[in-house]
């Protein structure tokens, strides 16, 4: 025989887990509680920075008409303050009532230049929101009345336990810790392997002048791993545990969490509409104390009385028009979907 200058050997090799205890099934359970999870914490992720994006748009809008508020303070001071001059001139009013009004007109320009500091920040703080070098300004909303929400405290409380991105992470948790319990478990099980193996000899590239197959059965039963599993299947039945009571005490959070929105909303909604009637009343009765004063029918006293109760009016709708659409932002977040379609661009 001719000894040959050069050997090739080439080897394609299969196996397959036949059985494994079970934990092919729960990595599967378990991977699938885990994606089940990853969505509902990408959802949370969303609204939650939805939320505190929409506080700072909110906060701009609420501080820019608070500024207009306290603009409209300080040109009735300036107003009131002339007629009070006229009337000390010509003997129908004292002294002291031009001196009241220009402790108000001071009050009133302090009023105006915190509230433009306020706005100031606010834009300040919604540009960093967004990611702006610098003050951002919030388009300005609708001014229409609030609407009533589409769904009962009930129905929102079913939702929100069943959809609502926070308790289906926490539910989704509880699964896959479960389902790695059950992985754990399948280590004390007998692992069967069937594995298929051909091996082939030749002095070419490929080979084909020997081949051999080779088709095997293993069972492996490891006794004894220095305490390994016994380890791990502590942690993971801890982890478990742990996951199922968080997951139990978010059932039990749910209807605080959602009665707390709800009838956050629906409070505010009302609050909304008793300001709007307040600055009314408020309007009317400073037009009617002004009068009565321009003809010497009341004191100085009562129009500042009515004037302030017109300037916190004025406020009060302002902050309610707002903490209504913060509300329904929180609400929002606890189910995770918009409850009224988005206005079209």
């Amino acid at each position: 025989m001719k000894p040959e200058q050069y050997a090739v050997q080439a080897q394609a090799t299969a196996s397959y887990d036949v059985f494994t205890g079970g934990q092919k099934v729960a990595e599967l359970a378990r991977s699938a509680a885990a994606l089940d999870g990853a969505h509902a914490g990408e959802l949370q992720a969303r609204f939650a920075s939805a939320l505190l994006t929409e506080s700072d748009y909110y906060a701009v809008l609420a501080d820019w008409e608070l500024a207009r508020v306290a603009r409209e303070r300080v040109r009735r001071a300036q107003e009131q303050l002339a007629v009070a001059r006229a009337r000390v001139s010509t003997g129908a009013a004292v002294q002291t009532d031009s001196l009241q009004l220009r402790l108000e007109l001071t009050q009133a320009r302090v009023g105006l230049l915190q509230q433009e500091s306020a706005l100031r920040v606010s834009r300040l703080e919604l540009g960093r929101r967004v990611g702006a070098a610098g003050p951002v300004d919030a388009a300005p909303l609708d001014s229409a009345p609030a609407p009533e929400l589409p769904l009962t405290l009930a129905d929102a409380i079913t939702e929100a336990a069943t959809q609502g991105p926070r308790y289906r992470q926490a539910a989704a948790t509880e699964r896959a810790t479960a389902a790695a319990f059950r992985a754990r478990l399948g280590t004390y099980l007998p692992r069967a392997t069937v594995s298929w193996s051909r091996i082939g000899f030749d002095n070419r590239f490929a080979p084909a002048r020997l081949a051999v197959s080779a088709l095997t059965l293993n069972v492996s039963f490891p006794l004894w791993d220095n305490a390994q599993r016994e380890i791990a299947l502590s942690q993971a039945r801890v982890n478990h545990q742990v996951a199922r009571a968080i997951r139990q005490d978010m059932d039990r959070a749910v209807q605080h969490d959602v009665a707390a929105a709800y009838d956050g909303y629906v409070t505010a909604r009302a609050s909304a509409q008793l300001a709007a009637e307040g600055l009314t009343v408020a309007r009317e009765n400073f037009r009617v104390q002004q009068s009565r004063y321009a003809g010497g029918a009341t004191t100085i006293l009562d129009l500042l009385v009515a004037q302030t109760a017109l300037d916190d009016a004025e406020a009060a709708l302002v902050q309610a028009r707002y903490a209504t659409r913060l509300a329904l932002a929180g609400l929002e977040n606890i189910l995770g979907r918009r409850l009224f379609p988005e206005p079209q661009q």
